[in-house]
């Protein structure tokens, strides 16, 4: 009895050290995520939404990206079918995010994980993406990355949706630059040498071609699956 006690103590503790270290690696993420919602809730609101209808899609939906194009194509008579394309489209990158993280999961019950990737973001994928190359994947870790997102988004894009029109033009103080800011420092903190700048340089160059020639989302896609391509053809164990 004692010795099992022990275990269950020892398994608490390392719970609760591994959910500290994960919300201490996601803090500055956190600081960004305030202002990014509260621009979308704002966004949200300019387009006739109640800050009630503000806080369902985050928190039902909770994806940012797809947020903020659904709120760009929400006009009369709405494009229903568009734009469910489109978000699912937008969405599809989770599905390669999900498998490469899945591949460190082996640790955490297999009941747990549709709703860790439900709260899996391109922030906390980057996060413990990084965290699983060093050391093994914990509960407590992605919990702590993760979890702390999901109500810093959708209170903080109610909060925006709330305020309205009242936090001003965001482009003046470059309000509208921090999600994009946001994703580049992710980008920067997977460099590993050249071959991750060819990889980075592939994959924005066919956004860039398929943004300027193909209409609707399928840059996000294009851009992605290029870099995979590249980072494949590129592989070397050094590097892995």
């Amino acid at each position: 009895m004692t010795e099992l006690y022990v275990k269950e103590t020892e398994a608490k503790r390392a719970f609760s050290s591994d959910l500290r270290a994960g919300f201490v690696d996601m803090t500055p993420m956190l600081l960004v995520y305030v202002p990014v919602a509260m621009l979308w809730g704002a966004v949200a609101t300019a387009k006739g939404f109640s800050p009630l209808e503000a806080f369902l899609m985050s928190f039902f939906v909770y994806a940012g990206t797809a947020q903020f194009i659904a709120v760009d194509m929400w006009r009369e008579p709405l494009p229903i079918a568009v734009l469910i394309f489109t978000t699912f489209v937008v969405n599809l990158r989770l599905v390669m995010m999900s498998a490469s993280i899945s591949r460190h999961m082996d640790t955490i019950a297999k009941r747990l994980h549709p709703f860790l990737m439900y709260i899996l973001t391109d922030e906390a994928w980057a996060i413990v993406e990084r965290r699983a190359a060093a050391e093994r994947l914990t509960l407590g870790y992605f919990l702590g990355v993760a979890l702390p997102l999901w109500p810093t988004w959708f209170l903080s894009s109610t909060m925006g949706a709330a305020l309205g029109t009242g936090i001003g033009n965001p482009a003046t103080i470059g309000l509208d630059f921090a999600y994009a800011a946001m994703l580049l420092c992710i980008v920067i903190g997977f460099w590993r040498g050249p071959r991750t700048g060819v990889v980075i340089a592939v994959s924005g160059l066919i956004a860039a071609a398929a943004k300027f020639y193909l209409p609707g989302p399928w840059y996000i896609l294009l851009g992605g699956l290029a870099g995979v391509a590249a980072a494949a053809l590129l592989h070397s164990e050094e590097e892995a």
